[in-house]
């Protein structure tokens, strides 16, 4: 089980990174709070919330389904975190 909780730690670090890189290039890791809402703040748009489905589908393979594009999925870090620990059914080592 300690596996599931380092994946979920490493998640929000990755997250937090892709986040700050394209939205957020002043502010530190540190700074982002995980239940920042970066919607209703308006730090990411709709073509925003676009760009990061596209690279949850892409950096975690998963598809997110037309059911799935609630903008509450994607609102904060720990939201996507959650998202993507709900969709991965099992990751293998290395990935």
């Amino acid at each position: 089980m300690s596996n599931v909780s380092s994946n979920v730690s490493s998640n929000v670090s990755v997250i937090k990174q892709f986040l700050i890189d394209e939205f957020l290039p002043d502010v530190s890791a540190a700074e982002l709070d995980v239940d920042h809402d970066m919607l209703s703040d308006g730090v990411i748009d709709s073509l925003g919330v676009l760009k990061l489905i596209a690279w949850v589908e892409e950096r975690f393979g998963l598809t997110v389904s037309d059911t799935e594009l609630d903008p509450d999925n994607f609102r904060t870090v720990t939201s996507i975190d959650a998202f993507i620990a709900n969709n991965t059914r099992s990751v293998p080592a290395g990935s």
